[in-house]
C-alpha cells in the first residue's frame, strides 16, 4: 500500500512542478529523490529486488508528467505498459538510505519506446533497469509511434536504438497475444 501513497505524492509533486516550471524537454534526465523505507526491506536487511521496479515506476510517472507527455496521454485516452524490463544490481540500498531514481528516454524501435532507469547514491549507480514500453488505447488497440510523436507535437528526436537493445528485445520477446503460448517445459 505504501507505493500507492508514494505514487500519488509523486504525481501531485510532478504536476505542481509542471505548473510552476513548465514542461521539461523530453530528453531530460528525470531525477526523483527517495528513501528506502521499512516496507522496502527484505529479510536480509536491504531493499528487496522486487521493490526496485515499483519505485522505478515513480520515476517514469515523474518524467512523463513533467515533460507534458502524461497530459497528452490523458487527453488521447492512452496509457503506457511495460512490455519487458531487465534490471542489474551493483550495490544494495539499506534501510533509510537516500537515493535518486534517474529516468531517461533512450530510443525506440518500430513498436516500443525504451527508457533507462537508475538507482543512484551520491552520483554512483547502484542498480540500472532497461524498460521497453508500448502504448495502448483505453478503447483498445496499440498506439503506433508515428501517431504518438505527432500527438506530442514533436519530431522523433530520440536517439538511435543501440544494437544490443534491439537484440535484447528480440531475445526476450514472448509470442503475440494473438498467438498461442503454451507452457511446455523441455
Amino acid at each position: 500500500m505504501n507505493v500507492w501513497w508514494r505514487t500519488l505524492l509523486t504525481m501531485w509533486r510532478a504536476r505542481a512542478l509542471l505548473r510552476r516550471q513548465g514542461a521539461r524537454p523530453p530528453m531530460t534526465v528525470g531525477r526523483l529523490r527517495l528513501r528506502t523505507l521499512p516496507t522496502d526491506i527484505d529479510l536480509l536487511g536491504h531493499m528487496n529486488n522486487g521493490r526496485y521496479p515499483s519505485l522505478f515506476d515513480l520515476g517514469r510517472f515523474d518524467l512523463l508528467i513533467r515533460t507534458g507527455i502524461w497530459g497528452v496521454f490523458e487527453k488521447q485516452g492512452w496509457y503506457g505498459v511495460v512490455a519487458s524490463s531487465t534490471i542489474t544490481f551493483r550495490k544494495s540500498l539499506n534501510l533509510w538510505q537516500r537515493f535518486t531514481v534517474e529516468t531517461r528516454l533512450h530510443g525506440h524501435d518500430d513498436k516500443s519506446v525504451y527508457m533507462v532507469q537508475r538507482a543512484v547514491v551520491d552520483g554512483e549507480v547502484y542498480a540500472e533497469m532497461l524498460v521497453r514500453s508500448r502504448f495502448l488505447r483505453r478503447s483498445g488497440g496499440i498506439v503506433p509511434l508515428d501517431e504518438l510523436f505527432a500527438a506530442l507535437g514533436r519530431p522523433d528526436d530520440l536517439p538511435e536504438l543501440e544494437p544490443w537493445m534491439a537484440e535484447w528485445a528480440a531475445a526476450t520477446a514472448l509470442p503475440s497475444t494473438r498467438a498461442e503460448a503454451p507452457s511446455i517445459w523441455t
